[in-house]
């Protein structure tokens, strides 16, 4: 009876995923983190005018949140080795988002006839929220590359690795073929 609720056997662990993944992960951990710190630093800008709109401050921070937890929880499944958390995030946070972050400031700079427009009305709240943004870009183009390398891309291509009991990493996929090659070579017993 293996494999029970009730079996003593440990369950086996994840393979480590490589240090070039590992590098991404905190990487869009500290975007992550940067992207909240400019959400909070906004939204406490936004509050301190007169005609601050709460309820669309507060509907806006929570769908911000929604997503960075989102992004938190596909990053999670990224270091397991998923593929589609790789893709999903290449695409999601490497592509558009990353555009949504330098939009803005670019669109500043190109209306900006020189480039001492640009720190005309710098105050000490929008230094900040550059800093930030700054920070969250950063952290991006530190992760996604690193989501590439060749370490990174043979332990997505093995898939999900799981550590075998004699220590050797075997992919899902080679386990499930072992037990269904074992499986067509066992006879079955005869009732009778």
């Amino acid at each position: 009876m293996t494999g029970t609720a009730f079996s003593v056997r440990p369950a086996r662990a994840a393979a480590t995923p490589p240090r070039a993944v590992r590098v991404a992960f905190v990487g869009l951990a500290v975007a992550l983190l940067a992207g909240v710190a400019e959400a909070i630093e906004r939204v406490t800008w936004a509050f301190d005018r007169d005609e601050a709109d709460i309820a669309g401050l507060a509907t806006g921070f929570g769908l911000r949140m929604a997503t960075y937890l989102l992004v938190l929880a596909v990053a999670i499944r990224m270091t397991h080795g998923d593929r589609w958390a790789r893709l999903l995030l290449t695409v999601g946070i490497g592509v558009l988002g990353l555009v949504s972050l330098i939009i803005e400031p670019l669109a500043a700079m190109l209306s900006a006839n020189e480039l001492g427009d640009l720190f005309i009305d710098l105050t000490p709240e929008s230094f900040l929220l550059g800093a930030f943004r700054a920070v969250h870009i950063a952290g991006v183009l530190v992760a996604i590359p690193a989501l590439y390398t060749r370490p990174a891309r043979r332990y997505f291509r093995k898939g999900r690795a799981i550590a075998s009991p004699h220590g050797s990493p075997h992919t899902l996929h080679a386990r499930c073929a072992k037990n269904q090659a074992a499986m067509r070579t066992t006879p079955t017993p005869r009732r009778g």
